[in-house]
């Protein structure tokens, strides 16, 4: 076998683009991660099998698996890892990597809702909370829309009840004082991190 055979070009790539991505090749393969995270059941592939899979060279399986959406950051694995790796950002980043190659799995749910939360921050500086629920709400269709909306009705009247859920929202809502201000600084971090990773177009 040739020497070509034995380059890994994704391991190369993740170190290049992910954050801590050159963590990666430290993973002794303990599989304690596996064992600490909550969502160890459901995951397509746990942070272990991810690592050995970048490792291997598993460019495509990697980055159009949803196992980096399933991360819920409890940092379960980041405090039990002998060597306490950053897995928690590692799995972050590829996440987003994934999302800005346009490799992501279609469809996702943390996915979209992270996606959807975004653009709804990115609008005006700050959440508006009654238009990220009925965008979340209202994604499958009105019948989806409605349906949802009647089953958390006891939630929303008590949001509104506290003050932490306005209607009139729908006709705008709140926005930080300097918004062109935000817009910027959003902007030249986006091409600080895109330097950075080597995505800068």
């Amino acid at each position: 076998m040739t020497e070509a055979a034995y380059r890994n070009d994704f391991l190369k790539e993740v170190e290049a683009h992910v954050e801590a991505g050159h963590e990666v090749k430290r993973c002794m393969q303990c599989g304690v991660c596996a064992g600490s995270c909550p969502f160890g059941p459901y995951w397509q592939h746990s942070p272990q099998k991810i690592f050995m899979m970048i490792r291997a060279g598993k460019r495509e399986a990697v980055l159009s698996s949803d196992a980096m959406w399933m991360c819920t950051s409890c940092y379960n694995c980041i405090a039990r890892c002998p060597r306490k790796l950053p897995i928690t950002h590692i799995m972050h980043g590829l996440a987003n990597y994934a999302h800005r190659l346009g490799l992501a799995p279609k469809g996702q749910p943390t996915r979209d809702f992270a996606v959807m939360f975004w653009q709804n921050l990115a609008r005006r500086g700050r959440v508006n909370e009654l238009k990220l629920t009925l965008g979340h709400y209202f994604k499958d269709g009105i019948g989806a829309g409605i349906k949802q909306g009647l089953a958390m009705k006891a939630v929303g009247l008590g949001l509104y009840k506290a003050k932490r859920l306005n209607p009139l929202e729908i006709f705008g809502g709140h926005k930080v004082a300097d918004l062109s201000g935000f817009h910027a600084i959003v902007a030249k971090a986006r091409e600080i991190e895109d330097r950075k990773r080597g995505l800068a177009s």
